[in-house]
């Protein structure tokens, strides 16, 4: 069995961002060699999201409204996690209701989705660098 592992880095200029990284997950499967396996795919910070998707902006214009509607950055005051000096509660929410990784099934070299489906790295407290975790196995 192979295994592969690659550490994907963003730096989105905004707060939030929606950024398909299915190209790159693509290529990290063409540089794994597996044909027949999973990949796992998981944000490795707790203010982000990876999630799979259609890549239509309506709908990630809706995304962001609902989430500040269930978890408004402001005001700041009304989190008791900021009352450690961050400013980022909401942000911890917003990437629980996302999600933390997908896992995605790897048939005949190719990432195995349904109709519309991308992956996307959902960013909800930006303007930093930040990573994420590709991990293939399989044959």
């Amino acid at each position: 069995m192979k295994s592969y592992r690659k550490e994907l880095w963003f730096n989105p200029p905004t707060r939030v961002a929606f950024i398909n990284i299915t190209p790159q997950i693509r290529e990290c499967l063409r540089e794994s060699g597996v044909r027949e396996g999973f990949a796992l795919v998981n944000a490795m910070h707790i203010t982000a999201s990876v999630f799979i998707n259609d890549d239509e902006s309506g709908l990630h214009h809706d995304y962001k409204e609902w989430l500040e509607r269930l978890a408004p950055h402001e005001p700041i005051r009304n989190y008791r996690h900021n009352d450690t000096g961050e400013d980022n509660a909401d942000a911890h929410m917003k990437r629980q209701v996302m999600g933390r990784e997908v896992v995605v099934a790897i048939t005949e070299g190719q990432l195995d989705f349904g109709p519309w489906e991308q992956i996307f790295y959902g960013e909800f407290d930006g303007r930093r660098k930040k990573r994420v975790l590709v991990k293939i196995i399989g044959e």
